[in-house]
């Protein structure tokens, strides 16, 4: 029995219809280097997706492994209640240098489904905490995606993801969220006033007074296929928020660490979140960990005596894990001497005028978007009146498996296609890389 075989035999992978491996069986991979995972065969893919995104700076990234080697013949683990370690304090001191403004207290998990489970609760029990005992409910933008466990998955607005499991959700508020490429009010992401804001006003006049928190993924709702939309969007809802003693929460899970070419997207506003959720980056895609950070003010309303029953119980077995820890603070090192969100700002211009040239013109490309790294191309049926393939074709699953033939990881979103390569990635592998991607396109719908 080979690999695959064995695989096929014992493994559910996750987010897959396991019918699809009859025709497309998993391919096993030996190793990997850089932007490269090779299989068993030798034969290299360019990863552009970062193995969902979490590949911040690589495979195998020396510094990263060294840092951990270094870690394992000290402390693997060790309990995170009434125990600390060095490499977690060390973390959360520079990790303090680098969120936005009035972010201090480090609340740590094992995964970003995780982390946004912490800010819910936090944000519940602060508001009852604080006198607002009436607040219950969380606010959320449609085509959100805040994890897979049943209480950020009740954030969530794709039916993929969603839909069978509603009667175990909880009754979630939805604000229509920005929907740039095919606004409404026919402007343009670069150059409005987020006339679409005003569903958030009317929502907020009818529910914020049960409302205890709205999250949102900034400026980037990566699982709706990639949905950019402007900072101003951000500023509002902060300004909104203090209006009305709503807690604004940041999923900066997939966005946070260089991704949309700032070190976190609500750098763009120059505004701060109440809590931000960061995973993914954090640990170079290395080890599973996440943070909830919060303010002075909302740890304060959890400080008391004991008997008061205040406190924050809530904990995760490897919670502030010294490898993870040590991972990320790898990370930030290597992001700060290697000037890497610098050179990727040079090399975001080069990605995104390879996959215009290539691509924007073709018949079937609706839209190419990007922030930072990240660009994604709309496919479409008609181009003119912006209207979608049908989703029974799967064209994107097509090229998908056509650019995997060619060595290149294009996991879509539907019906849309999106590169977020490592930050690590070099000119001569973009251009690779896309010319893979124009291929692949040309060879399922033509052009």
């Amino acid at each position: 029995m080979d690999w695959v075989e064995k695989d096929l035999k014992y493994i559910w992978h996750p987010c897959s219809q396991m019918k699809d491996y009859q025709e497309l069986p998993p391919i096993i991979i030996d190793h990997g280097k850089g932007v490269y995972l090779y299989d068993k065969n030798g034969k290299g893919y360019i990863d552009v997706v970062s193995s969902w995104w979490c590949n911040l700076l690589g495979h195998c990234n020396p510094k990263i492994n060294e840092a951990i080697k270094a870690q394992l013949d000290k402390l693997e683990h060790v309990i995170f209640a009434n125990f600390s370690h060095e490499p977690a304090i060390k973390l959360c001191e520079e990790l303090s240098k680098l969120v936005p403004k009035g972010l201090t207290k480090f609340n740590f998990s094992d995964n970003g489904s995780a982390s946004v489970e912490c800010a819910l609760k936090m944000s519940f029990q602060y508001q009852y905490q604080t006198g607002n005992a009436r607040k219950t409910r969380f606010m959320c933008l449609t085509e959100g995606y805040h994890g897979e466990t049943i209480g950020a998955l009740s954030l969530g607005s794709i039916d993929l993801y969603a839909k069978i499991y509603k009667p175990m959700l909880m009754d979630a508020i939805h604000i229509e969220a920005p929907g740039c490429y095919r606004c409404s009010y026919r402007k343009s992401r670069d150059y409005c006033n987020t006339e679409c804001f005003e569903h958030a006003e009317k929502v907020f006049e009818q529910y914020a007074d049960q409302t205890c928190a709205i999250i949102v993924e900034p400026l980037l709702q990566g699982s709706a296929g990639m949905r950019i939309y402007p900072a101003l969007y951000l500023k509002k809802l902060r300004e909104l928020c203090d209006k009305h003693n709503v807690l604004l929460i940041a999923d900066e899970i997939a966005t946070g660490f260089g991704r949309t070419g700032k070190m976190f997207a609500f750098d763009y506003a120059g505004v701060s979140p109440d809590i931000m959720c960061i995973s993914k980056g954090l640990t170079g895609g290395y080890m599973p960990m996440a943070i909830t950070i919060t303010t002075d003010e909302i740890y304060g309303a959890f400080y008391a005596d004991y008997n008061e029953g205040k406190a924050f119980m809530h904990s995760h077995t490897y919670s502030g894990n010294p490898l993870g820890c040590s991972a990320a603070l790898a990370v930030l090192n290597i992001l700060r001497e290697d000037a890497i969100l610098e050179n990727a700002a040079k090399l975001a211009q080069h990605l995104s005028r390879k996959l215009n040239e290539a691509l924007l013109d073709h018949k079937n490309i609706g839209e190419i978007r990007h922030i930072g790294l990240i660009n994604a191309m709309e496919l479409v049926k008609d181009k003119k009146d912006k209207i979608d393939f049908e989703p029974k074709l799967r064209i994107g699953y097509q090229i998908y498996k056509k650019a995997l033939e060619k060595g290149l990881i294009l996991r879509p979103l539907g019906n849309v296609l999106y590169f977020n390569p490592p930050l690590i990635i070099n000119e001569a592998e973009i251009d690779k890389a896309v010319g893979i991607c124009e291929e692949a396109i040309c060879s399922v719908i033509g052009g």
